[in-house]
């Protein structure tokens, strides 16, 4: 019996499933918002029937990122915050960032928690870890005690300079089990151990808000499985591009809540490397949202902080705006555009596309569903870009478009259907286009020497406009588009980030001490690879020291190769390089020692089914492109062989998207089944 590998990506209009047993199965099914469990459910169901032959199951989801923004009708929980005494509003004065500068009406985000639960106990720890006044933990339970009696089940615990002594924390976590027996706790020293107080304060209570709602979707998420006969093991998708076992999940959620978005770009990952492909621009456009990311040399870059609900303007995130959330992940630039994108006019007459979105909802007007809104969808649907039956086989009604699009954007601006139709689609793609320019040219970097790699259900549609507009003349369309950001899943390796504080002058600590500290963040990261099933053969360790010059704010990471002495003089060259000076003569403090262990997984071995040698169009229609209405044949991608070549204009209709290759673009399809798009 073939071993049955499945990746399950929910997003917020379609949940997208790829199954792996030798060869490859897809699907997409609607998303069900306010039950998200039961859309995966029925996708697995529609796509295996039993699932008692699946050995892995890797989950992406956003349901931390909508839940945590009250987009599915559930409110974030109740949570308290134990804090020294002269600290409870720390969370609301931060770090005084005005992300709108000029603005005297600007207002910061409220903060999660109100400040009648923040509560200042007596009791520090120095900066050096020895402490200077016991923690007064008979208050702390008296707090605790009163708080649950008031339902409050969700505390968070984060006391100055717990990553370097956490007895504090741990004794407060200890009271709060024994007066509110069953409560969630969160401390600081176990979710964010690293120096500055408000990032590390601020990562426990986002983490504290989302424990509850993630640790409740995922034993659901399981129970089902576990009823449907499943006895494999359930992995989550991180932010940070690789997978975890639940357990890792519940106790960081928020390490995990760009799991969907950072599947994707390790999809693109993973395709760039077998494609020989050195720098990959990764265009993923959905129902709701449009995504880009950069891949340089086969890996997508990482960052190391990012903010939960923080607003964004032009694909860029306004810092300031959210909570500052401190573990890696994917740099992603995300714009409100996708096929389920509302199309509105504003009060001056002036056509907008979104930021709303229909999502599933009722979805977009030629849905049938409900939705009486025009969206991107309607618009290429009148454009003669879609099919009538969609992925998942829902029927779309042209008329329904039309009579959206007509009565709010057409008539109100003198328009008629047609005009405003593609009115809407070049705005989507101008908005889907300030993406793509701040993962390259914002970057320093001439998208003329990158290749685009389109996916996601409408992806495919807007590439080769999209690329024209940015000066890419490569396309690569990967196999199966639709359900890409799920085939990412399949080959994400097991990731860990594990770090301990030094925070100490480079020429006071020792080469075996720094050894040892290493030592035990390996003995670390072994037993949750080990709790993981990876065998040692097949993990990996990075490691890397966080430095920078004495009275400096922020540091520099610097890998670390078994050499304090080189990493000092690493340091002082990436110091030149980034900031055009070095100074040796200054003293160097080490922050940071920081591991990084990968569990490599087994990848499927991709095999595009054998097409037709010279396949015939199925038949042709009329599509709209800014030439205006032209014939254009249609393909089946089922039909195409590897060798196969199309010229533009043409549309080959998978099973998941549809792709477009308007007048002037060629499409040869490659030995890994992906159409390789070319501007001629």
């Amino acid at each position: 019996m073939p071993r049955v590998r499945v990746g399950v990506d929910v997003g917020g209009t379609f949940t997208d499933i790829v199954v792996f047993d030798g060869g490859l199965r897809v699907l997409k099914v609607l998303t069900t918002p306010k039950r998200p469990v039961e859309g995966v459910m029925n996708g697995l169901s529609r796509a295996l029937g039993t699932l008692e032959g699946v050995e892995v199951l890797v989950h992406a989801t956003t349901i931390g990122t909508n839940l945590f923004l009250g987009q599915v009708g559930l409110q974030a929980p109740r949570i308290a915050l134990f804090v020294n005494e002269g600290f409870r509003d720390i969370v609301e004065i931060g770090r005084q960032n005005r992300p709108s500068l000029y603005n005297p009406l600007y207002r910061r985000p409220k903060p999660l928690v109100p400040r009648d639960l923040r509560i200042g106990v007596r009791g520090r720890i120095g900066p050096d870890g020895v402490e200077i006044e016991r923690l007064d933990v008979d208050a702390v339970r008296e707090w605790a005690a009163r708080l649950c009696r008031e339902g409050v089940r969700v505390y968070a615990v984060s006391f100055l300079h717990s990553h370097r002594n956490p007895l504090h924390e741990k004794m407060a976590a200890q009271a709060v089990g024994e007066a509110c027996p069953g409560a969630y706790v969160v401390t600081g020293h176990e979710v964010d151990p690293q120096p500055m107080e408000y990032e590390r304060t601020s990562t426990t209570v986002v983490n504290a808000v989302l424990k509850p709602i993630l640790s409740t979707y995922l034993q659901e998420l399981h129970r089902q499985l576990r009823d449907r006969g499943f006895k494999g093991v359930l992995l989550v998708m991180q932010s940070n591009g690789g997978v975890a076992g639940v357990e890792e999940a519940v106790g960081r959620p928020a390490a995990f809540i760009e799991s969907g978005p950072s599947a994707g770009a390790v999809a693109v990952a993973y395709f760039s490397r077998l494609q020989r492909v050195d720098r990959a621009l990764g265009f993923d456009m959905g129902g709701t949202t449009a995504k880009a990311s950069s891949i340089i040399d086969g890996e997508p870059e990482v960052v190391d902080t990012y903010e939960v609900g923080g607003r964004v303007h032009m694909g860029r995130l306004i810092r300031g705006s959210g909570y500052p959330v401190r573990y890696p992940h994917i740099d992603l630039a995300e714009v409100s555009a996708g096929g389920g994108t509302i199309a509105w006019v504003d009060p001056g007459g002036a056509l907008q596309v979104g930021p709303m979105s229909a999502g599933a909802d009722p979805g977009p007007a030629c849905y049938g569903l409900g939705g009486s809104k025009p969206t991107v969808t309607d618009a290429n649907l009148i454009l003669g870009r879609l099919p009538d039956v969609l992925a998942g086989g829902l029927r779309l009604s042209r008329r329904l478009a039309e009579d959206a699009v007509k009565g709010r954007v057409a008539e109100p601006m003198g328009l008629d259907v047609v005009e405003a139709a593609w009115a809407i689609v070049r705005i989507a793609n101008a908005i889907m286009s300030r993406a793509l320019r701040l993962v390259s040219l914002e970057r320093g970097r001439d998208p003329r020497g990158f290749t685009m790699y389109a996916f996601g259900g409408a992806g495919p549609l807007h590439a080769a406009e999209l690329a024209e507009e940015m000066g890419v003349s490569r396309v690569i369309i990967p196999p199966f588009p639709g359900v890409f950001s799920a085939l990412g899943l399949l080959v994400a390796d097991y990731k860990h980030s594990l770090h301990a504080p030094v925070a100490r002058p480079a020429s006071s600590v020792s080469q075996d001490e720094l050894d040892r500290v290493f030592e035990k963040l390996r003995e670390r990261a072994d037993e949750v690879l080990a709790r993981e099933s990876v065998p040692p053969e097949r993990r990996i360790y990075s490691m890397m020291l966080d430095m920078r010059y004495w009275g400096q704010a922020y540091p520099l990471r610097v890998p670390y190769r078994g050499s304090l002495d080189d990493a000092v003089r690493e340091f002082h060259r990436l110091h030149a390089e980034r900031y055009g000076f070095a100074s040796p003569e200054e003293p160097v403090e080490v922050d940071v020692a920081r591991l990084e262990a990968v569990g490599l997984t087994e990848k499927p071995v991709l095999q595009k089914p054998v097409g037709a040698g010279e396949p015939a169009p199925r038949r042709a229609r009329e599509v709209f492109f800014e030439e205006g209405w032209l014939e254009t044949p249609l393909y089946r991608y089922e039909d195409l062989a590897p060798g196969y070549r199309l010229e533009g204009p043409a549309v080959v209709e998978a099973p998941d998207s549809t792709i477009l290759l308007p007048p002037g673009w060629a499409g040869v399809v490659d030995g890994y089944g992906a159409l390789v798009m070319e501007r001629r």
